[in-house]
C-alpha cells in the first residue's frame, strides 16, 4: 500500500469513533475535529514551503493527525489551544524532525501531551455527554476515575460511549468495528493491541487492588483511552518498531507503563504518556531484536 491508502484507510477506521462523538457530544465536536485536521494541514504545508521542501499535505498524514489529536481532546477544549496542539503536533514534532517516516514519538499524542502539561484545567474539564454543548460545564472526573476510587461505572455505556472522557475515547464498541476493519484489510495486525491490552489488564488485577472485579477491570479495559491508543496509535508505523520480537517487546512495555501510570500515578490516565515514553525506546528495541545477518555471528576460527 501506498502512504496515502494506509492513512485513508486509518482515517476511514476512525469514521464510526467520528460519528459517535458527533452523537454524543453535538456540534461541537464535529467542529473540533474539523479545526484540527484543518490547522494540521495548514501548519504542514506552510511548514514545507517555508522549508523549501516537497509539499507533502498530499499524503494524508496530516489530516490523520487531526483527527487523532482531535479524538484525544475533551469537547469543552477552547479552539485556540486545540489549534496550539496542532501546532506542537505538526511543526515540532513531525517537521522539524524531518517530516514523516522522521518523527521520534507519535505526533497527535505529543500534542496532547503538550496541552496537558500547559492547559490541565482545560484538558482535564471532561462533559458529560448530555451536558456536552455546554462550554463553561464543570469538570468532572471519567468513568476510569471513579473505578480507581472504588466507585461502581456503568460498562455497558462506557462501552457504547455515553459517558464522559474525550470527544474519541468512550465508544470502545466504535473503536472496535475501527480496529477490526484494519485487521482484516491488513493494515495491522492483533499483536501489539492485543498484547498491550492484555499486559495492561493483567497489572491492574495484579496491583489494582479490588482483586478480579469485572467493575473495576471493565473500566480498565473500556476507559482512559485504552483501546484508540491500542488500535490506533501504538500501532502507528513510524513510532513502533519493525521487528516481531521487538514488537511484542514494546507492547509489553506499553501495558506495564500503562498500568503504572494508571495504578500508582495521581491521574487514572496513562495511555498518552505510555505511547510517548516507549515511542522513546524504539531504537534500543529495534537495535536489541533485529535478526543476525546469514552467515554473520558465529565464532570465528582461530
Amino acid at each position: 500500500m501506498s502512504t496515502q491508502r494506509v492513512m485513508l484507510c486509518v482515517i476511514l477506521a476512525l469514521m464510526p469513533s467520528v460519528i459517535s462523538a458527533g452523537y454524543y457530544f453535538g456540534l461541537r465536536a464535529i467542529m473540533l475535529i474539523a479545526l484540527c485536521i484543518l490547522s494540521c494541514v495548514l501548519f504542514e504545508g506552510l511548514t514545507r514551503i517555508i522549508m523549501k521542501k516537497e509539499q507533502t499535505i498530499g499524503d494524508m498524514s496530516a489530516v490523520l493527525t487531526g483527527l487523532l489529536l482531535a479524538l484525544n481532546l475533551p469537547v469543552t477544549l477552547p479552539f485556540w489551544q486545540a489549534t496550539i496542539g496542532c501546532f506542537v503536533a505538526i511543526v515540532i514534532v513531525k517537521q522539524l524532525f524531518g517530516g514523516l517516516g522522521q518523527n521520534i514519538m507519535n505526533p497527535a499524542l505529543a500534542g496532547r501531551c503538550f496541552l496537558l502539561i500547559s492547559f490541565p484545567g482545560h484538558m482535564t474539564n471532561f462533559a458529560a455527554p448530555a451536558a456536552a454543548h455546554l462550554v463553561d460545564t464543570v469538570s468532572g472526573a471519567t468513568p476510569l476515575a471513579a473505578a480507581k476510587a472504588g466507585e461502581q461505572v456503568n460498562l455497558l455505556s462506557m462501552f457504547l460511549g455515553n459517558t464522559a472522557g474525550t470527544i474519541g475515547e468512550t465508544s470502545a464498541l466504535a473503536l472496535l468495528i475501527g480496529g477490526i476493519f484494519l485487521v482484516c484489510i491488513h493494515v495491522i495486525d492483533l499483536n501489539i493491541p492485543l498484547i498491550y491490552i492484555g499486559t495492561e489488564l493483567l497489572f491492574a488485577l495484579i496491583f489494582g487492588g479490588h482483586g478480579f472485579d469485572i467493575n473495576f477491570l471493565g473500566a480498565h479495559l473500556f476507559g482512559g483511552g485504552l483501546m484508540l491508543g491500542a488500535w490506533f496509535m501504538a500501532t502507528d508505523y513510524v513510532t513502533r518498531p519493525i521487528t516481531k520480537k521487538g514488537q511484542y517487546i514494546y507492547a509489553v512495555i506499553l501495558g506495564l507503563l500503562t498500568g503504572v501510570f494508571r495504578i500508582f500515578g495521581n491521574s487514572a490516565e496513562g495511555v498518552s504518556y505510555a505511547i510517548i515514553f516507549t515511542n522513546l525506546l524504539v531504537p534500543l528495541i529495534e537495535r536489541v531484536t533485529v535478526p543476525v545477518g546469514f552467515g554473520r555471528g558465529g565464532k570465528k576460527k582461530a
